[in-house]
């Protein structure tokens, strides 16, 4: 994944021009999405209403020749009942609400049902810098 949201965007160039000062969130969190996120955050996530789904806090190991991979497994709640068919994923500043940080599209996309249990393996998620 290397597409950062406008918001990310924003901040990043304010933080290094000097015209404004950022800093990192406490925790990442990562979003499973039926539809692209785009920069404006607008693609579908999945419902949180009666599902089963929640983000989960994501952790990356620190970046090296252009990139950052996760550092460890995520693995997401039983589904309660259907989630559609994933085809993106999103890295947040919060738990939910908050600010979409980076996305991109899944290798495959994965349609998940009731009882299903989605799970990203150590290094799944990279981040590259474009």
């Amino acid at each position: 994944m290397s597409a950062m949201s406008d918001y990310l965007e924003n901040k990043f160039l304010d933080h290094f021009l000097g015209t404004a000062s950022t800093s990192a969130p406490a925790a990442v969190y990562l979003s499973l999405h039926t539809a692209n996120p785009a920069d404006d955050a607008s693609g579908a996530e999945v419902s949180t209403s009666g599902t089963g789904y929640v983000r989960k806090a994501i952790a990356f190991s620190a970046a090296s020749s252009g990139s950052a991979a996760n550092s460890g497994a995520v693995e997401f709640d039983t589904a309660t009942s259907s989630w559609g068919t994933l085809t993106h994923i999103g890295v947040w500043d919060a738990s939910s609400a908050g600010n979409l940080l980076f996305y991109g599209a899944l290798d495959a996309s994965k349609t998940i049902a009731t009882g299903d249990v989605f799970k990203v393996n150590t290094s799944g998620v990279t981040i590259t810098a474009a």
